[in-house]
């Protein structure tokens, strides 16, 4: 270190009084900080007594349930009388809705995929940690680069007919629209949308699909997987 440094102990120089710390940092070395604990709480018995008591009520509430409702369970299968139409579980009627669209190799293999991959890989990048709006910086390119995604989306799904992920994806890009042309100081509501940032507005168009091509498979999908209305009556 220089000798020639000084370092001022504080307002006093009676170390007993007011003592002071120095620390020197090397390159070998690196600084500790350590923050204020807050309040702690042991696992046992504060957490488990609580996960216990929730576990024994959501047992009881599903008991309960099943005395007063049975579960809408159809006969014995038979190879030889299958239903019409032959409809999936809830949690893969979105991708049994895509394959009304796209062949089988898109909509079954490549699409979840892509999906699959996409939920592995995001997490390694450092994308927009600060969670800054989508429109706070460089705002004409973004809105170019949107316009272009949005245009090539609508007319893929347009190609293949696939209505029921058009109509989600073009609120949804209604809405980002939208948020473009508000001005800050607004409403509490126009204000949330125009700070939210891309990885919101990304979540909230995959939620918005994947609800709406589970609500058309469960609904509004009859017999040839053709499009019914639910509260007509038809003909299996």
């Amino acid at each position: 270190m220089d000798k020639k440094s000084n370092f001022e102990a504080g307002f006093s120089s009676d170390a007993v009084k007011n003592p002071r710390r120095i620390v020197f940092i090397t390159k070998k070395h690196s600084a500790k900080v350590k923050g204020e604990v807050g309040p702690q709480l042991m696992s046992y018995p504060h957490l488990l007594l609580r996960e216990s008591i929730v576990l024994q009520i959501l047992v009881i509430t599903l008991v309960a349930i099943s005395l007063f409702w049975d579960a809408p369970l159809e006969q014995l299968a038979d190879p030889l009388l299958t239903p019409n139409p032959a409809k999936a579980p809830w949690y893969f009627l979105g991708l049994q809705e895509l394959l009304h669209y796209f062949p089988p190799l898109v909509a079954g293999i490549i699409i979840p995929t892509l999906v699959v991959v996409a939920l592995i890989v995001i997490p390694y990048f450092n994308v927009n940690i600060q969670g800054a709006p989508l429109w706070a910086g460089n705002r004409g390119g973004r809105f170019k680069v949107f316009l272009l995604i949005l245009a090539t989306l609508t007319a893929f799904l347009a190609i293949f007919r696939a209505w029921t992920v058009l109509v989600p994806s073009l609120l949804v890009g209604g809405l980002l629209l939208f948020s473009f042309f508000l001005k800050p100081g607004g409403r509490p509501g126009m204000d949330f949308l125009r700070a939210r940032p891309l990885s919101w507005w990304v979540m909230t168009w995959f939620i918005a699909v994947s609800l709406v091509l589970t609500l058309v498979g469960t609904f509004f999908r009859g017999p040839g997987w053709s499009w019914v209305w639910p509260w007509r009556a038809h003909v299996s």
